[in-house]
């Protein structure tokens, strides 16, 4: 059920034997992403939950999941990042049955993230799907 650039990403994974270089990937990943408006880093688009300040801007588009986010830590950027290359793309309707926590997974993050980020990766989670879950 994955979009192909999260498939992408879970191959990229699997050539990185040391979780260092993959965190160190996740983080590539947050640089790579276009910082997210100002005007939009707004107390609607804040997500609760999370140890630092996070921001997720949903646009839903022809009826597909479209959002863009950012934060104030590296790796919760990267996170970002990983949950736009699951996301975006879905269509609405489909959004509620992506098990996210298994797609986690695959890359092994929920074993590696801090009790902190796992919650914060639950609530960014979360937000995308009560979008979703209004959207549709």
């Amino acid at each position: 059920m994955a979009q192909a650039e999260f498939e992408e990403l879970v191959e990229d994974f699997e050539f990185l034997d040391d979780w260092e270089d993959r965190y160190r990937l996740v983080i590539e990943e947050g640089k790579a992403m276009t910082p997210l408006d100002d005007a939009l880093k707004v107390p609607a688009t804040k997500v609760d939950g999370c140890a630092s300040q996070v921001w997720l801007h949903v646009t839903p588009e022809n009826g597909t999941m479209q959002f863009e986010g950012e934060s104030d830590a590296m790796i919760v950027n990267g996170l970002i990042a990983v949950l736009r290359k699951l996301y975006n793309g879905v269509p609405i309707q489909d959004v509620l049955s992506v098990d996210a926590r298994a797609e986690m997974e695959r890359l092994g993050l929920n074993d590696h993230l801090s009790a902190q980020r796992s919650n914060g990766l639950r609530a960014m989670i979360e937000r995308l799907r009560e979008v979703a879950a209004a959207s549709s």
